[in-house]
């Protein structure tokens, strides 16, 4: 055997080896990540609330209490997280709002919304509604591919 087959067969080993890790691993993630939303699930109530403000903002600007900034680790802190400053009763409260349903949350809107501890879950207007989401304008790049198809008579792209 030459050194130019030992040196690909160790690199092939390190690499099935890390492939296994990662694999075990991710299953491992994947196991806690459902324990977790099940005791989201078991532990979320609706609320009645008036949605004044939502953005991505650093943790410890976030108006969080002080407790929340010292649980999560040191590597976290510094992320920025969708924050929804609501009015829940007479008292204005910082919510963390679930990644999936920021861009749906309404604001200066009045809103149920299911919540577990400090965490939206989900949002629904009031009285069943449905809400609507708001549009982004398109960029320059997708409103000209959208002229370029409708000159060519080609059905637009979403």
């Amino acid at each position: 055997m030459n050194t130019g087959t030992i040196i690909l067969l160790c690199v092939l080993a390190v690499l099935i080896i890390a492939v296994i890790i990662l694999y075990f691993l991710g299953k491992k993630a994947q196991k806690k990540q459902n324990e977790q939303q099940a005791q989201i699930e078991a532990n979320k109530q609706p609320i009645t609330m008036l949605v004044l403000k939502k953005d991505r903002i650093r943790m410890k600007d976030s108006g969080l209490p002080q407790f929340v900034i010292d649980q999560t680790p040191k590597y976290l802190r510094r992320s920025k997280l969708p924050i929804v400053k609501a009015k829940v009763g007479p008292q204005i409260i910082s919510l963390v709002c679930d990644e999936k349903i920021f861009d749906s949350v309404p604001v200066k809107k009045e809103v149920k919304a299911m919540v577990s501890g400090i965490y939206i879950v989900s949002v629904r207007g009031l009285h069943g509604k449905p809400l609507q989401t708001e549009q982004k304008p398109k960029g320059f790049f997708k409103r000209t591919l959208e002229k370029v198809q409708e000159k060519a008579g080609a059905k637009p792209v979403k």
